[in-house]
């Protein structure tokens, strides 16, 4: 077994793992080519081309200028101005948006036919109205950034917490 984890670098759980998700990639493939394979095979290249040269640039740089944005303020107190990396802003803040944001973006994904009614005749075979999705999608992305702002209040309150005042003297565990 450690031989075999020094080898792989993981264990043999997650080989097992990675090699059934690979079956189960192949066997979905191959029941997808018994129909239209060049159409398939078209979507697919055209997917990964599409994800790789336009949306994954946009989403880095839109990633980097949100990380610009929600960036610490460097305080004249702390030692070279740099930034206090523990607390939850500082070490992984960004996630507070990164997270809701991916969220709303692939429930708009999913269900953007729906949502910008682009979909003829859904109000006839469901009885459903077509004009709601919108105003839930809406609701669902408010309440997922409103989560991710209580979370975020939740971690700054506990880091707060649990800072100890200047005026306090320092615990024992803390003290050198």
């Amino acid at each position: 077994m450690k031989s075999l984890r020094a080898r792989y670098g993981a264990s043999p759980l997650h080989l097992l793992l990675v090699l059934c998700s690979f079956f189960l990639a192949g066997y979905a493939g191959v029941r997808l080519l018994t129909g239209d394979t060049l159409g398939v095979l078209i979507w697919f290249v055209g997917a990964a081309l599409l994800h790789d040269l336009v949306f994954l640039p946009l989403y880095t740089a839109t990633d980097r200028v949100v990380q610009r944005l929600f960036r610490r303020r460097r305080r004249p107190a702390e030692p070279s101005g740099a930034a206090d990396p523990s607390g939850p802003v500082g070490a992984g803040g960004i996630n507070y948006v990164r997270v809701p944001a991916f969220v709303a973006l692939l429930l708009l994904l999913v269900w953007y036919p729906l949502i910008l009614r682009r979909v003829p005749g859904f109000s006839l075979y469901t009885g459903l109205p077509s004009g709601q999705f919108l105003g839930h999608w809406l609701l669902i992305t408010a309440a997922l950034f409103a989560a991710s702002a209580v979370c975020l209040l939740v971690a700054l309150w506990r880091t707060h917490r649990a800072r100890p005042r200047s005026d306090e003297p320092p615990s024992p565990r803390e003290a050198p």
